[in-house]
């Protein structure tokens, strides 16, 4: 017992994660429902509000004292907060949210490619098949087959979101030993919240929604979810790489299927053959076989 105490302390940051892939799952179908009372972008708004909210109400002690570089990256990461959000909300209006969490799924390959591209960090092998089978999985997933590819406005908007969602695991790293938590989390959330009430008005959501004690309850709950969310990621991706954030991750889709399946959402056979595919993609990415010698650098993002 006392050995499991210190590997259970030094596998914290991972556990956490673990953790929030589970509420981050259960976030897609609370927005299916909580679309039925608001227009998606103002939602969105209405929902990081919440959770600035909730982050100053618990952390209102540790907000003195603001510096440029956490203003710089709490701007920086809210506003691909925004986008990802935005369009994974404006997604579900058209798709189930089984669907879309496998095809937000996507950043996890997307983060070491990414990565090569701005950091100069070569992918893996591995990453590269990974890749592959996303794709392969996407072409399954929209039903179109190999011969037609063409993703409806859902799906290729919330393609958009998962390019969103990758550069924020990256910018995360990137300033996560550099700033305040606490305050950094409010600023990317407050931040995201303003960007959503800016952009809605350019695309024609120019009255908020009517009071209802429904929409209220959904805009707490995923309030306080996206707090605890983002407040998780940020202290835990300041000893967990993105490369391996970003493989935890994967198990975002997996909760989400199956909470949509719960909830009775069914998906056609080849659509959840594609959808394993994309997770099994996800998780190849990231795997390092013995026989094959690592051909990209493991260093964490500075």
């Amino acid at each position: 017992m006392s050995q499991l105490s210190p590997m259970l302390r030094s596998k914290a940051p991972q556990l956490a994660l673990i953790l929030i892939t589970l509420i981050w799952g259960a976030t897609f179908i609370t927005v299916q429902y909580g679309l039925n009372f608001s227009s998606p972008v103002l939602f969105v708004g209405l929902r990081f509000a919440a959770a600035t909210l909730a982050v100053g109400l618990i952390s209102w002690r540790s907000l003195r004292g603001f510096s440029l570089d956490e203003l710089y990256a709490g701007f920086a990461i809210g506003a691909v907060i925004a986008l990802g959000y935005v369009t994974q909300t404006i997604g579900l209006q058209s798709i189930s949210s089984s669907e879309s969490a496998f095809l937000t799924a996507l950043y996890v390959p997307l983060v070491p490619l990414l990565l090569w591209l701005c950091f100069d960090q070569r992918p893996h092998v591995m990453t590269w098949l990974g890749a592959i089978l996303a794709f392969v999985g996407l072409v399954f997933l929209t039903g179109n087959g190999l011969g037609a590819i063409q993703l409806s406005f859902g799906q290729a908007i919330t393609l958009i979101g998962s390019i969103a969602i990758a550069f924020e695991i990256i910018l995360i790293s990137y300033f996560a030993n550099r700033v305040n938590l606490k305050r950094v989390t409010l600023i990317q959330l407050g931040c995201a919240s303003l960007l959503c009430f800016a952009i809605a008005p350019w695309v024609g959501e120019t009255q908020l929604p009517e009071f209802q004690w429904s929409l209220l309850a959904v805009l707490l709950g995923l309030g306080i979810a996206s707090a605890v969310i983002q407040l998780v990621m940020n202290w835990a991706q300041r000893q967990v790489d993105p490369a391996q954030a970003a493989i935890i991750y994967a198990g975002e889709p997996v909760w989400a299927a199956l909470i949509g399946r719960l909830a009775g959402e069914r998906l056609a056979v080849l659509a959840l053959f594609g959808g394993l595919l994309v997770v099994l993609g996800v998780l190849v990415s990231e795997w390092r076989p013995k026989f094959l010698k690592r051909n990209t650098s493991s260093q964490k993002v500075e």
